[in-house]
């Protein structure tokens, strides 16, 4: 069977489904492999290591002859059409913002496989991509506030004085979150953070962070805020409004800022409104790794830096975008291992063949057979009739 990578159709990413590495496990699969020429070299995977790895080259790759398609960002519509029925496709597909492109896979007879509907359960692990990038994206995330902040991170004493370390404040304690706290306390930081989870706590406290409890639970208004999978749960907006009273005072006192809380398939909860940061010091930097899906914080856009005047000058707020992309090679890598496994799941023999009675092969199914088996964008789709 014929399995195709190629070029994102996505103007700047920079990412591919699949690297040399996992091109040499596809091939022992029995599983052909064929590559787009170019597709590898923004990630610095060049033709040459494709090749050496067993796949063949095609300067236009032919997607009516595929077997399987994988992907990084979701397909366009007019590339679902041009698949034939019963193509299998692996990738992010934002089904909750990308309906007609569900609508297209669905009307192609693709089945087609979303990464965001993975299981959250052990043996999913491998090949859950939302967690390798948030990894990436975490990481990142502390570079790009570091590039920013106009002062240092760690502390330092010198003959001249001391200066001290950078105060920051982490918003979300998952993977992103954790990974943050981890790079900014190895850059020196005094680092705080806050997540609705009060599970979470050990979590910062092994990456080095100090929790901060805003005792959430004990009010009257909400029910659990543990969502299923380990995510959050969103909160409701009278509790939501008391979160931001609450967290404004650690706001004002923190140098860098970094929000990362999200509800999949949602838009991103507003944990921080521009009365808050406007409470911050001139100098101050703010990234909202949550831009993309409208933002944690007031003000932000994706993809841009905005100027928030306060006294004393300004504090800048990043809305952070494509944050895994700009970290090609190292995202790539991941991200391919997280498909090669999923593949793997469902191929023996030479043969790529979905078992629907696997849970982890039937909960990340998106289309299949003409049909939507993700119930909740079925829903969506019927209201969209």
């Amino acid at each position: 069977m014929q399995v195709g990578v190629r070029r994102e159709e996505r103007s700047g990413e920079r990412r591919i489904a699949a690297v040399p590495e996992t091109v040499k496990q596809l091939t022992a699969l029995g599983l052909k492999v064929v590559v787009e020429s170019g597709a590898g070299t923004e990630a610095g995977y060049a033709d040459a290591a494709y090749k050496e790895a067993g796949a063949f080259l095609s300067t236009d790759l032919p997607l009516g002859s595929l077997d399987v398609l994988l992907h990084v960002r979701p397909l366009s519509p007019e590339t679902a059409a041009a698949l034939r029925p019963g193509t299998v496709t692996i990738g992010f597909a934002s089904p909750a913002s990308e309906l007609p492109t569900v609508r297209a896979l669905a009307a192609a007879g693709i089945t087609a496989f979303a990464l965001e509907l993975l299981p959250r359960i052990s043996r999913a692990q491998s090949m859950d991509a939302l967690s390798s990038q948030s990894l990436v994206s975490g990481y990142r995330a502390v570079l790009e506030a570091a590039m920013r902040y106009p002062r240092f991170f760690p502390l330092f004493m010198t003959a001249a004085g001391t200066i001290p370390p950078a105060r920051v404040l982490v918003l979300g304690a998952g993977v992103a979150g954790l990974q943050a706290i981890g790079t900014a306390k190895r850059l020196g930081a005094r680092v705080s953070a806050n997540d609705i989870r009060a599970a979470s706590a050990d979590e910062v406290a092994s990456m080095g962070g100090t929790f901060i409890n805003l005792d959430l639970d004990n009010r009257k208004q909400g029910a659990a805020v543990e969502g299923s999978g380990g995510y959050a749960r969103e909160l409701g907006e009278d509790r939501a409004r008391h979160q931001r009273g609450l967290l404004a005072p650690h706001v004002a006192a923190a140098d860098v800022l970094i929000t990362t809380a999200a509800v999949p398939g949602r838009a991103a909860p507003l944990l921080v409104t521009t009365d808050m940061v406007t409470g911050m010091r001139a100098g101050s930097v703010v990234v909202d790794l949550a831009a993309e899906s409208g933002g944690n914080v007031e003000g932000v856009v994706a993809g841009r830096d905005v100027q928030v005047p306060v006294v004393g000058g300004s504090v800048t707020l990043v809305g952070l975008q494509d944050a895994a992309s700009a970290m090609p090679s190292d995202a790539s890598r991941l991200f391919a291992k997280n498909v090669c496994n999923l593949l793997a799941l469902m191929t023996a023999d030479g043969q790529v063949a979905p078992d629907f009675d696997d849970e982890v092969v039937a909960g990340a199914c998106l289309t299949h057979d003409g049909s939507v088996r993700h119930a909740a964008t079925a829903t969506a789709l019927k209201a969209q009739a």
